[in-house]
């Protein structure tokens, strides 16, 4: 078996496990396999076995590539959007995970203006507190009245655009050695979307992006529905502890 499929079905396995083990069905998992950095001859083998949710962190990358590739794929943005990007992002992209700001939504929905349908969004939370992370601030959200204050409130402005639809939220977790040390975050996250849930009932709260190669497993343990993966799928020379 060539490298990327054996990658590929180990990754897909793992998954399966995760799910099994919190009681879930691993049908409810999607895998976003990120292709930064990945030729089109490369993602086009992954298409052709089976994967169809890929993943870009810049639009001027994706834009080189989508062309080139079967149009049935679908584009998730998962990377830091710049506002005077979005008519770029809106026009290649059929998922976005980074929303972070009342101000991008407002560029983002103008320019999806002429789409048939809402462009799905995700609300980038940095429940996690580090400097370096973007994000809509939520670290304190349950200790802070300030903080969740300011957050509900760009959440009520963005859930009434017309041209987003928002479907959940999304979160970096910081970069740690133990896995374990990452799930107090995938915690947070989930409980923060339930809140939401509870405050917005009309609105889709089904998704959880969060978890990548080294995280992913405890994520899914958490609720993710959609995991970010490139290293564990695209790498052929990994160590074997992270081929399973």
């Amino acid at each position: 078996m060539e490298p990327l499929e054996a990658n590929l079905r180990s990754v897909q396995r793992r998954i399966a496990a995760a799910a099994r083990r919190a009681g879930r069905d691993p049908a409810q998992i999607t895998l976003v396999a990120v292709t930064k950095t990945q030729p089109p001859e490369v993602i086009r083998r992954a298409y052709e076995l089976g994967l169809r949710c890929f993943g870009e962190n810049r639009v001027e990358e994706a834009e080189d590539k989508v062309e080139h590739l079967p149009s049935d794929i679908a584009w998730h943005m998962i990377g830091h959007i710049q506002s005077r990007k979005a008519k770029r992002v809106a026009a290649l992209f059929q998922f976005v995970h980074s929303l972070d700001s009342v101000k991008l939504a407002r560029r983002l929905d103008r320019a999806c203006s002429g789409r048939p349908d809402p462009l799905p969004v995700l609300l980038e939370c940095n429940v996690s507190g580090e400097e370096s992370k973007y994000g809509f601030a939520a670290d304190r959200w349950q200790s802070d009245a300030d903080q969740l204050k300011a957050l509900l409130a760009a959440v009520e402005e963005i859930i009434a655009l017309p041209h987003l639809r928002v479907q959940g939220l999304m979160t970096m977790a910081p970069i740690v050695a133990d896995p374990e040390e990452a799930r107090p975050v995938f915690i947070r996250l989930r409980t923060l979307r339930d809140e939401l849930a509870a405050i917005f009932p009309d609105v889709e709260w089904q998704h959880l992006s969060m978890g990548m190669t080294d995280d992913f497993e405890v994520a899914v343990e958490e609720g993710a529905t959609l995991v970010r993966i490139g290293r564990a799928i695209f790498a052929p020379d990994l160590p074997a502890w992270r081929k399973g």
